[in-house]
């Protein structure tokens, strides 16, 4: 009797290391998430510069999100195959409007970027934007129980680290004011859509935990999520630009659409590591980690992009050092790892959502782990091929038709892209070893 509870003992002992271990390794992946979320987030502004040439911001934004709506159809086909992501929403048919909603705001945020992109430059901008994670830090405080429950060292390092990307904000603000080369009045328009862009960011989030507190994987959640995106742009577009002008300008800016439908397939890779940073981590802390995409930002605005080039070495310093400031604050708030209490309030947050909807609670806990006890199946019927084929094709014809774009590259691209593919594979391949997308 003894030994048999020493070995039940051992046994439990045994699985309790095994689930720490476990939460340790999503943690890291989570991290990395973050890290490779910040690098493609970041390169995919860069085709943004094209509205400093003469392009309307609107066609900016709709051509991005068309380039988004071709990709998000398209790497979850090839990933998991329709059969999966039609079958994760005909399991949890409520979020489909929370994905639509959360499309919704990220259109409007994504449109307002290019104006503050416009206004004040892409070195600029991306920080004050970037107090989106501020945004969703206490969305995630107030409706997911992030960090309820967590120690003292956890609080302070997530509410130290928001404190330090608001004051970076505020500096990088203050360094655009002073910045001779910018008119005041575009100055002051620059940050409010910065600023307004961070705000509705920030709210898009609650979606995005929402949906994966129900168990839902990411790559199904984005394909009802661009949905959203494109009918909200498209609307946008044609009411401030009228149906015959946004046909005339999508004419007339052919030889670089190539180069925007890529910014909106940088966007989607980079959004998906988010999404996943976001399950694994939180939004608390998952969103301000991928928020070192301002650091990419920053690269291409300066090295690549020459912004900043003809401002006194003052102005460039206070932006270098407010830049720091806001990396400083989002890697505190990285390193608040989670604990077990706060991790009793988010499988609270789990079963207030089970009781809502009806939903299996093992099967929930099994996707927060990235695991899928009942795995769903992946065949491939043939609009699967379809979709990824017309995807290709999109881009192979406007790559026939593209022409170099009108921007001093230099390089910096190079070095910047082979940085950004080197995320991709190394974040990619961990994600399939612990979780097979999951």
């Amino acid at each position: 009797m003894a030994a048999s509870e020493m070995n039940g003992t051992a046994a439990s002992n045994g699985n309790q290391a095994n689930g720490q271990g476990r939460e340790k390794s999503l943690y890291t992946l989570g991290v990395i998430c973050g890290l490779a979320a910040g690098a493609w987030l970041g390169t995919a502004e860069a085709p943004t510069k094209l509205v400093t040439v003469g392009h309307s911001p609107f066609l900016i934004s709709l051509m991005m999100v068309s380039g988004v709506f071709v990709a998000r159809w398209t790497v979850p086909m090839f990933l998991k195959g329709s059969s999966y992501v039609f079958s994760d929403f005909k399991e949890k048919p409520h979020l489909i409007v929370w994905a639509i909603l959360a499309g919704m705001l990220w259109s409007v945020a994504n449109t307002l970027t290019v104006f503050a992109v416009r206004d004040v430059g892409l070195s600029i901008a991306f920080p004050l934007w970037n107090t989106n994670s501020l945004v969703g830090l206490f969305f995630g405080w107030l409706l997911f129980n992030e960090l309820r429950g967590a120690e003292l060292r956890q609080k302070a390092l997530v509410l130290g680290g928001a404190f330090l990307i608001l004051a970076g904000a505020y500096i990088l603000a203050y360094a655009t004011a002073e910045n001779s080369g910018v008119s005041h009045q575009k100055v002051v328009s620059g940050i409010i859509a910065a600023l307004g862009a961070g705000l509705l960011w920030g709210t898009m989030y609650i979606p995005y935990r929402k949906a994966y507190l129900s168990g839902m994987n990411p790559l199904s959640f984005v394909t009802l999520f661009t949905v959203g995106e494109i009918l909200t742009v498209g609307t946008l577009a044609v009411i401030f630009s009228g149906p015959d002008g946004i046909y005339n300008e999508v004419i007339a800016a052919k030889p670089i659409l190539f180069w925007l439908f890529m910014g909106g397939f940088f966007w989607v890779i980079g959004d998906l590591f988010q999404q996943y940073a976001a399950k694994y981590l939180g939004i608390g802390r998952g969103i301000p980690l991928s928020n070192t995409n301002q650091l990419w930002g920053l690269a291409w605005g300066i090295l690549v992009f020459g912004e900043l080039s003809n401002s006194s070495g003052n102005v460039l310093t206070v932006v270098i050092a407010g830049s720091l400031i806001m990396i400083m604050g989002a890697v505190s708030i990285s390193m608040a790892g989670t604990v077990k209490k706060e991790l009793d309030s988010w499988r609270q947050i789990v079963r207030r959502e089970c009781v809502r909807y009806g939903l299996d609670q093992n099967r929930l806990e099994a996707a927060m782990n990235g695991e899928e006890r009942e795995q769903k199946k992946s065949s491939r019927p043939w609009y699967d091929y379809v979709i990824v084929l017309a995807a290709v094709s999109v881009f192979a014809y406007l790559a026939m038709h593209a022409t170099a774009p009108e921007l001093p590259l230099n390089e910096w691209a190079g070095v910047l892209i082979a940085a950004t593919l080197a995320f991709l594979f190394g974040g990619g391949w961990l994600l399939w070893k612990l979780t097979r997308f999951s």
